[in-house]
């Protein structure tokens, strides 16, 4: 047992003020040696000790109190055959603390404390709350007051104070927590000693008696009671398992059962399911939706193909077209000046293309060399994390050259774009460009984080077995420019498909390619899966492999844009003059020569231009009368399908004839009918089933719990068995151990024997120097021997027990004035020993007192004995 530390010396009792409201108030002497606490310089008692006691009303006292008890020892005095008097006292803190009526032995109900002739009747109590076990010190304060109401008709309610007398609570639950974090135990003997309890247990001859009373000082008779109460909890499990497997068993054969024709419904269910399906197939079979959309797409497919020409003669007409004009210009244009920003464009472009013949880098622009120069010197310094790539056409090269006007029209401005790893490299970019470019638009910047390796495409590439895409058509060295392009262009999902015709069949039929989203033809048409668009562009500037056919279509130009300037308003004498300007060396001859073969051209397109005008309208009438014979199809189609949607709106495709689905229906039918009749109401099977399944769920976790429950119970209850039998043989041996301690201060000799089987306790004393031979039991000593042997057993049972304070009634009443003598100087001996523990002794007024600074005396004055007869015959048995 742990010891309760004891507060500082300073501490002092609460003190409360005597009240004056009755005249025939009852009064108490009081005596002190440490009404300070502060006298004796030692350490005073701890949370938990009385304080204060004050009753209004109770048993005969009409007023007793306040009065403070001594933190130590005190004596609470009163005259002998006054039952109400002193003893008043002890049984107001029984009842006020939680104790039942019996534990007083002053009665077998509260109602009997109420005075007679009162309503009710009051007790106050003050409990110290300070130091390290005091109870919610920020809620009541150093002090917490317990005030206690009886009613006449039993009833007991409580008020819990702060010691500002504030109210807290008025729970029973919360006065229990108290006593608890106190440890007051009133219904101890150990505690709380009254005369009845010291007759019964102690005074008494029986060996029994003594181990019912160390067993329950010890609160070891608690725990045994709680052991069996725990047994007996664990043998109605036991038994509750028992009746619940039997219960299980059926439990699970009912749900079983139930299962078996719940899976029964759910073939029921499919039958449901498949006779929908062929009754929406049906639909669509007898409406002949198939055949009138076979000859709709037919007439569509005819469309289409007519189209496809008209789309592909568009073309050429348009190229016809702006063919004569571009000759006709060319022979009737007189202005040489308008045509002169045109010519230094080729001019320049010639001398790119030129240029070109020993650096392919030149044609994405004069100043590309440079720039490419001041990347590499700048990356050699360490201006660059990663060396930035570009430009990105000049990084690729084609599988196949015919392709070349494709790729760059797909491409578009990425060809000229470089790109960097990260922004502070896109900023030293930017700079160079600055340096280079002066004016004039720079090359675009795309900035991605650079990888070794390039991305895995294949779950969104397209994969067609005759046409490649674009990242397939392309030879990329560097992983950078390839996952650059496919980031940026999504070149893995891009067609290359030569001939436009076929580009429009495999990308706009029903089912597209996979992972496509657009093709381009080789002219550089683009084609979507619901439009096309024809390239403006009718040679490719960059990806081109042959340069030298470059070099002489920009030269013919060049000189094509000179001979516009001269021919309409000049004579042909002197025009070589102006041919030498522009830097050609071109005659009168070879300029006759050139317009005649222009005009030659010129007859020979419009002579193209009217075969295609005359083949384009044909081809328009055409249209014309396969569109109207599609609208007939269609509005075919369309009764067809809306007859079919009615039934069933989604579409399906059919396979079978009406004859084979009506004849499967049928038998679906028939099967369905015989099985309900069988099953019953499906909503009575499901609901059955489910409650089945969680009745036996239930008892299956209940089971489950309760075993799980018995086997914890068996390990918890096998180790505190064990505790209990190594703490009760630990308790038993201490008590021997002070009992010979307390014995042998007097000179006295003697035995405890403990038989824990027969659960007796038998006591031997020899008075006076002996051996062990000559101890007798406590049945053969004399009544003061007998009740000095007494005190010696209390006050071994103290040593081994903890209580904030102890109280005993008259436990002198059998002594000679020897015995009580040397029975005082113990119990003041432990106390001066224990002073971190409250003592309070109910002694009679002839009793001579000791004087201590430890000792305070509270003398009670006898109540008024002629307020009634009750009172006066209450003083007889005393």
């Amino acid at each position: 047992m742990s010891k309760r530390k004891s507060s500082s010396a300073s501490d002092k009792p609460h003190k409360r003020a005597k009240p004056v409201e009755e005249e025939d108030m009852e009064d108490a002497d009081v005596s002190d040696g440490d009404q300070n606490d502060t006298s004796t310089g030692d350490v005073v008692s701890d949370a938990g000790i009385v304080e204060s006691i004050t009753l209004k009303n109770f048993m005969c006292h009409s007023h007793l109190g306040p009065f403070s008890f001594g933190s130590n020892v005190n004596f609470v005095v009163g005259n002998n055959g006054s039952e109400c008097g002193k003893s008043a006292v002890l049984t107001a803190l029984i009842v006020a603390l939680g104790g039942n009526a019996q534990a007083t032995n002053r009665g077998s109900s509260l109602k009997g404390f109420v005075k007679e002739g009162e309503s009710s009747a009051d007790v106050s109590i003050t409990l110290r709350n300070k130091g390290r076990d005091a109870y919610k010190p920020e809620v009541y304060g150093q002090a917490i007051i317990v005030d206690l109401r009886i009613t006449r008709d039993g009833l007991r309610t409580y008020k819990l104070r702060s010691k500002s007398g504030q109210l807290v609570s008025n729970k029973k639950e919360e006065l229990l927590a108290i006593l608890d974090n106190f440890n007051i135990q009133v219904n101890n003997p150990v505690s709380v000693l009254t005369q009845e309890m010291s007759k019964y247990f102690l005074h008494s001859k029986g060996e029994g008696d003594k181990y019912k009373f160390f067993m329950k000082a010890t609160q070891l008779e608690q725990m045994r009671e709680d052991f069996v109460y725990i047994k007996t909890t664990k043998h109605v499990t036991e038994d509750k398992v028992g009746q619940h497997s039997e219960c299980l068993k059926d439990l699970k054969r009912k749900y079983q059962e139930k299962e078996d024709r719940y899976k029964n419904l759910a073939s029921l269910d499919e039958m449901h399911t498949k006779l929908e399906e062929l009754q929406k197939q049906m639909a669509w079979a007898l409406n002949k939706v198939e055949e009138a959309e076979r000859k709709q797409k037919q007439t569509q497919e005819q469309l289409d193909g007519v189209t496809q020409q008209l789309l592909e003669l568009q073309p050429k007409c348009s190229e016809l077209k702006a063919e004569v004009q571009k000759q006709n210009t060319l022979v009737k244009s007189s202005e040489v000046r308008a045509q002169t920003m045109s010519i230094d464009v080729h001019r320049r472009n010639l001398k790119t293309m030129e240029s070109s013949r020993s650096n392919r880098l030149r044609r994405f622009g004069e100043h590309m060399p440079t720039l490419l120069n001041a990347i590499q010197e700048a990356h050699k310094r360490g201006q660059f994390k990663h060396r930035p790539r570009g430009p990105l056409g000049y990084l690729i090269s084609l599988k196949d050259p015919e392709m070349a006007l494709a790729v760059e029209v797909c491409l578009k401005g990425q060809l000229q774009a470089f790109t960097c790893d990260n922004h502070e490299d896109e900023r030293v970019l930017q700079g160079l460009m600055t340096k280079v470019f002066p004016t004039g638009r720079r090359p675009a910047i795309i900035t991605s984080h650079f990888l070794p390796h390039v991305h895995d495409t294949r779950k969104r590439a397209v994969d067609h077995p005759e046409y490649p895409s674009v990242l397939q058509a392309l030879e990329i060295e560097d992983p950078v420019v390839a996952n650059c392009l496919i980031d940026q262009r999504g070149i893995e999902s891009i067609l290359l498909i030569k001939n436009r015709t076929d580009a429009r069949r495999v990308m706009q039929n029903k089912n597209p390619p996979q992972n496509c989203n657009q093709a381009f033809s080789k002219d550089g048409d683009q084609i979507f899966s619901n439009r096309s668009y024809t390239a403006e562009q009718t040679r490719a500037n960059y990806l081109s492999g042959d340069v030298e056919e470059e070099i002489r279509c920009v030269s013919v130009s060049v000189c094509g844009g000179a001979v516009s300037q001269i021919l309409p308003d000049e004579p042909v004498v002197g025009r070589t003059s102006h041919l030498d300007t522009f830097g050609h060396q071109l005659t009168f001859q070879g300029l006759s020569e050139e317009l005649s073969k222009t005009d030659q051209e010129v007859m020979k397109c419009k002579h193209h231009k009217k075969h295609y005008d005359e083949k384009r309208n044909a081809h328009l009438l055409n249209i014309q009368t396969l569109e109207a014979n599609l609208e007939s199809k269609e509005q075919e189609l369309q009764t067809s399908v809306t007859k079919a949607t009615k039934i069933c709106p989604e579409r399906l495709e059919v396979r079978r004839t009406a004859r084979s689905l009506d004849s499967e229906i049928s038998r679906l039918k028939v099967k369905i009918t015989t099985q309900q009749e069988q099953q019953g109401d499906r909503e009575e099977v499901v609901r059955q089933y489910h409650e089945a399944l969680e009745s036996y769920k239930n008892m299956a976790q209940q089971m489950k719990n309760l075993n799980s429950f018995i086997r914890s119970l068996d390990s918890v209850m096998n180790h505190r068995l064990q505790v209990y039998a190594e703490l009760r043989r630990f308790l038993s041996a201490r008590c021997k151990y002070y009992f010979d301690s307390m014995l042998a201060q007097r000179g006295y000799t003697g035995s405890m024997t403990f038989d824990h089987k027969n659960e007796t306790l038998s006591i031997s004393v020899q008075p006076g120097q002996g051996n062990k031979a000559d101890l007798s039991d406590m049945r053969s000593l004399s009544g003061g021997e007998r009740s000095f042997s007494t005190v010696c057993f209390v006050l071994s049972l103290w040593a081994i027990t903890e209580a904030p304070f102890r109280c005993l009634d008259e436990f002198d009443v059998y002594m000679d004035m020897v015995n009580r003598r040397i029975s005082m100087d113990m119990m003041l001996k432990v106390a001066a020993g224990q002073r971190y523990r409250q003592f309070i002794f109910l002694t009679p007024q002839s009793m001579s007192l000791p004087v201590s600074k430890i000792i305070r005396i509270l003398r009670l004055k006898d109540p008024d004995r002629g307020q009634n007869n009750a009172q006066t015959n209450q003083d007889e048995d005393q």
